[in-house]
């Protein structure tokens, strides 16, 4: 089943590089959005404050007011989807925009500009998705065990520490190599693509039981996040 179309959308696009803006307004317009381009963090808050736009594509590297203390501020006022865009590939930099509540962090070396249209629909299907039920993970971490809305999750010992740890810090992203500690802290030999397989499982179990094959998503190139 195909997900829904999220429909279009009034983007405010930061970003200092003339060429790279028209470009992405030119994808964006043609994916039926509304965006409107600012080179500059302060005029970024101003315009947002001004229009209250329904998602903002922010660029790390900016004049002045940088695009890590735009989202912050932002994030102080606003739950509006906010997608970081650099060329930055500093992996502290990209966990830095995350925790400060960016949505989605996307590289520009290599640059796609059907991929940005691309994540802008994800995140904003995300953003406007119906809210959904309230849903009960019980962890007893003294039993080793969990359960999924009162139903037991039959989990091995690391697929159990993967999900304790993931859900201890709902909605953070959490790199491979700190869930890798989590796992294996003992200085095994073990490469970080088993905590992908062992999300792989964790998934099929979850959804298994009745919590979607979304709980845990994927944010590419650092990890995952537990979504409550």
């Amino acid at each position: 089943m195909l997900a829904a179309d999220p429909g279009p959308a009034r983007v405010l696009v930061v970003e200092d590089e003339p060429r790279l803006a028209a470009l992405l307004a030119d994808y964006l317009r043609a994916a039926g959005h509304e965006p409107e381009c600012v080179a500059d963090g302060a005029v970024a808050l101003e315009a947002y404050a001004a229009r209250r736009h329904d998602l903002v594509l922010l660029d790390l590297m900016l004049p002045g007011l940088d695009g890590l203390s735009v989202c912050r501020r932002l994030r102080e006022a606003s739950a509006v989807p906010i997608v970081m865009l650099t060329a930055r590939a500093d992996e502290a930099d990209r966990l830095a925009g995350l925790e400060l509540g960016a949505d989605d962090y996307i590289a520009k070396n290599p640059f796609s500009p059907r991929e940005v249209v691309a994540r802008v629909k994800a995140v904003l299907r995300r953003a406007r998705a119906p809210a959904r039920p309230p849903a009960t993970l019980h962890i007893d971490e003294a039993a080793w065990a969990a359960h999924w809305q009162g139903r037991a999750l039959e989990l091995t010992p690391n697929e159990f520490r993967l999900l304790r740890t993931l859900a201890s810090r709902p909605g953070r992203v959490f790199e491979r190599a700190q869930l890798l500690e989590q796992l294996h802290g003992d200085g095994r030999a073990v490469t970080e693509r088993a905590v992908d397989s062992h999300v792989k499982n964790l998934r099929r179990k979850l959804e298994a039981a009745g919590a979607g094959s979304e709980r845990i998503r994927a944010v590419y190139g650092v990890g995952y996040a537990y979504e409550a």
